[in-house]
């Protein structure tokens, strides 16, 4: 008898792990998405948080901000570590279901005290991107992974836009605490979302913890970063600021000491300093710091002179007086771009190579950028100039965990994805602040207004620092497992 052949997949037989995998990759999406979109949504209540909390600047700053990247930058290695060691699927639920309860207490929250520790709460919420990009290629089938990566990783960078545009509609026309109303729906939908289609993975070998490496890692970043985001009101030259990053050398030199000691350290120092992995974290860091500065100064380019008093505005002869609405609306196309740019890395590091796309993506942010500090003296111009930066980001933020991917050990995906996270934390504070130092070196005459050539010369820093990366990425040094084995493969030797 002669053997009859298969009969053709029809979409009733597509096998049910890639359905399933679809709808884990979309859980692991909204998990994403209520970390990213619930941080910038809050970003129009500065102001009105001062007036309805009665507090002064500092203290809305520190309630939609600083205490929110303090404690996420101390909570998201350890967290990590934990999903390596002991499951990023029941690491990520915990996760979501502490980010939701600090959403909730911040919709009832009675004095900017209490909302500020519940924004510390929801600090562990970063850690949601390194443990959902660990669990891609374990719920993915490989052909999928990259697609996977580069559209949950485009999506950080995208939501800058939707979140502003969101948060100032529901500010403009409600209270504030439905921002948060929203951010609990939001949270809650992924938590259900990764309950009921994430699955358990392999088993795990639960390593024990590293007390003394968590604390001194979070002493060194609690250091720097308070340094950063108070310098301006303590003075970058005073003792306690100088201090602060003092305390950061040490405490990280320490750190480093001990990490190469410990018998189980919470990271793996070739996870920090291995010549691929460092090259990836240094990327970042200049990937942050480009994001922040656009991220700081579009919106407040398009809002001046709205909401300045009669007699400062009219020295205001720039800007589009837009409402905070308006000027989440100018970043809604770069948002858009960025998307398909982000899932279009697997296809372009297949080509040129695995940090190709990180170099793309940082050489047409910083295309982008010399057009802003070029053109920026209509609403249209800074559209334009912002979807080629929102494209570029949508490149190099899909870049990075696909870089750690090549160079990490499976056992240490979670870990690798949250240093490198935390690294474009710390860089988005130091552009944002870089941004904010630049502006008021550049002063209208006898005001503290900023003047227009500060824009225009913090728009062409960052378009330096964009450079620099997509320089560094292109000579960074060392060789990706998946390079070793394309040269394997042609060479016709094992793997091993």
């Amino acid at each position: 008898m002669t053997a009859r052949a298969p009969a053709p997949a029809t979409p009733a037989t597509v096998p049910a792990a890639d359905r399933a995998g679809t709808k884990a990759l979309f859980a692991l999406v909204l998990a994403v998405l209520s970390y990213s979109l619930v941080q910038t949504m809050l970003v129009p209540t500065l102001g009105v948080l001062q007036t309805e909390l009665h507090t002064g600047p500092a203290g809305s700053s520190w309630a939609v901000l600083s205490s929110t990247l303090l404690a996420s930058a101390v909570l998201t290695p350890l967290l990590s570590r934990l999903g390596d060691s002991h499951g990023k699927r029941r690491v990520l639920v915990l996760t979501l279901a502490l980010h939701l309860l600090g959403c909730l207490g911040a919709c009832a929250a009675w004095n900017v005290g209490a909302l500020i520790a519940c924004r510390a709460v929801q600090g562990v919420s970063l850690a949601l991107l390194p443990l959902s990009l660990g669990l891609i290629r374990e719920v993915l089938p490989p052909h999928r992974v990259a697609f996977g990566l580069g559209l949950t990783s485009g999506l950080v960078g995208g939501a800058a836009g939707a979140g502003l545009l969101a948060g100032g509609l529901i500010v403009d026309h409600t209270s504030w605490r439905w921002l948060f109303v929203a951010g609990s729906a939001l949270v809650l939908a992924a938590l259900v979302a990764v309950v009921r289609w994430v699955p358990r993975t392999g088993a795990t070998v639960p390593a024990p913890l590293d007390p003394a490496g968590t604390a001194l890692l979070g002493l060194a970043l609690v250091c720097l970063l308070l340094g950063l985001t108070q310098g301006p009101a303590w003075g970058w030259t005073s003792g306690r600021v100088g201090g602060l990053f003092a305390g950061f050398v040490l405490c990280a030199a320490v750190f480093l000491w001990w990490e190469h000691r410990a018998a189980h350290p919470l990271i793996d120092p070739a996870l920090l300093l291995g010549r691929p992995m460092a090259g990836a974290h240094v990327g970042a860091f200049l990937l942050g710091a480009t994001q922040f500065v656009f991220y700081v100064l579009v919106p407040k380019l398009a809002e001046l002179p709205a909401g300045l008093p009669p007699q400062a505005a009219r020295l205001v002869d720039y800007g589009f007086g837009a409402s905070v609405t308006v000027a989440g609306l100018l970043l809604i196309p770069g948002t858009l771009l960025g998307l398909p740019a982000g899932a279009a890395v697997g296809r372009v590091e297949g080509r040129l190579g695995p940090r190709a796309p990180l170099a793309l993506g940082l050489a047409v942010s910083a295309a982008g950028g010399a057009s802003m500090a070029l053109f920026h003296a209509r609403e249209w111009q800074a559209v334009v100039g912002y979807a080629v930066i929102g494209t570029g980001f949508g490149f190099a933020m899909a870049a990075l965990p696909k870089l750690i991917h090549d160079v990490t050990p499976p056992h240490a995906i979670a870990t690798a994805n949250g240093v490198n996270t935390v690294a474009r934390t710390v860089g988005g504070a130091v552009g944002s602040q870089l941004a904010a130092a630049v502006l008021a070196s550049r002063t209208i005459a006898g005001t503290s207004l900023p003047a227009a050539p500060g824009f225009t010369l913090a728009f062409w820093i960052a378009t330096g620092i964009a450079a620099v990366g997509a320089l560094h990425a292109l000579a960074g040094g060392g060789r990706s497992a998946v390079e070793t084995e394309r040269e394997q493969a042609l060479a016709g030797t094992p793997g091993g």
